[in-house]
């Protein structure tokens, strides 16, 4: 199941040091979904302290499970959007076939 995430990060309650440091962290969490295939996309959004992206996970309830405590950062973290999404292509096959069955 592909959805769109999109993370605002806190770190009003943090020192300076120790903010970068659980930051750090997740990073290193980051790219081990990635090389791992949970992480499909992830963008850090320039200017903002902001990460968006696509992640594909088995179950709603994997999903929540890594937005409420298995990321480094979690308690840092307000999540603004998650959006079911699919593959264009798949999409495209179904308006080639007109939606017909």
């Amino acid at each position: 199941m592909l959805f769109h995430v999109s993370f605002r990060v806190e770190h009003t309650r943090l020192g300076r040091d120790e903010f970068w440091e659980d930051w750090e962290k997740e990073t290193e969490a980051a790219l081990a979904a990635i090389d791992a295939g949970v992480i499909k996309s992830l963008y850090k959004v320039s200017g903002q302290r902001r990460v968006i992206g696509i992640v594909d996970v088995e179950s709603h309830d994997q999903l929540d499970r890594i937005v409420m405590g298995d990321l480094p950062m979690s308690h840092h973290l307000t999540l603004e959007e998650v959006l079911p999404v699919r593959e264009y292509s798949e999409f495209a096959a179904d308006v080639r076939k007109r939606w017909q069955s």
